[in-house]
């Protein structure tokens, strides 16, 4: 099963990290983001990605396109760049990546409908290059083959960034609650899409728009449901809540050795 990234949006609200870069190649622990997602999709055996790239398109081609010479000791004859041998290897040797540039002003819709000759005509895994979550991609897999639809979407609940107070029919306060969960569910991404879907997506069309809409309408879309961890990195806030879970060491997406 190939994944399909999405990277190409601007960041404005992470401004302070995307001057000059995109959103996606934002560190945390001294890795991209981006590449956070990766090692979890390859733990569970997808090594086959396409990012979609937009906004500093460049930075990303550059940065797999010298993966091997920038994450290990190797030697090169000079005048023959093809000679060169990497002395050691990484896991990440065995990911097949395709990076697309989908346009800088394009929507995520029509991002996915532009990578769809690199798909073929099978179903495949589909996320945000942003969002880190803990999604047991095995189970989520099962799920879509189990309902049949054209597409699967991991929805969670989430916590409430403010505490409530439970306020009495006569203006007395009852009960406070320390930032409880919310009732209503939110999609996060980390979608499995069947070649179907391409039909609902037009060459500019926003997917969490239309798209979606469409196929909720005709039934087509499976809500799987995960209770783990999902943090966005947004902001410049969240930024840091991520930097500062991976620097104490207990990161719940660290699923690989």
């Amino acid at each position: 099963m190939k994944a399909v990234l999405l990277a190409g949006g601007f960041g404005t609200r992470m401004k302070e990290e995307t001057e000059f870069r995109p959103k996606p190649m934002v560190e945390i622990g001294g890795k991209p983001v981006l590449w956070h997602i990766m090692k979890i999709l390859s733990t569970y055996g997808i090594k086959d990605f396409v990012i979609c790239t937009g906004y500093k398109a460049e930075f990303i081609k550059t940065y797999f396109a010298n993966y091997g010479p920038a994450n290990l000791d190797f030697t090169v004859k000079l005048g023959d760049p093809d000679s060169i041998v990497y002395h050691g290897k990484h896991d990440e040797f065995e990911w097949n990546v395709t990076v697309v540039d989908t346009g800088l002003e394009t929507m995520t819709g029509g991002r996915i409908k532009r990578i769809q000759k690199f798909i073929g005509n099978e179903p495949f895994f589909c996320t945000y290059g942003d969002g880190i979550a803990d999604v047991d991609i095995s189970k989520l897999l099962e799920f879509h083959k189990s309902h049949g639809k054209l597409a699967s979407m991991t929805t969670t609940q989430m916590r409430s960034r403010f505490g409530v107070v439970d306020v009495e029919a006569d203006g007395i306060v009852a009960h406070f609650r320390e930032k409880p969960m919310v009732n209503d569910w939110v999609n996060i991404g980390y979608f499995i899409f069947e070649p179907g879907v391409f039909d609902y997506l037009e060459d500019n069309s926003i997917l969490e728009q239309e798209p979606l809409h469409n196929l909720a309408a005709n039934r087509e879309i499976g809500a799987f449901t995960h209770s783990g961890f999902w943090q966005p990195m947004d902001t410049q806030r969240e930024y840091q809540q991520l930097n500062d879970i991976w620097n104490a060491g207990n990161a719940p997406w660290r699923i690989w050795d």
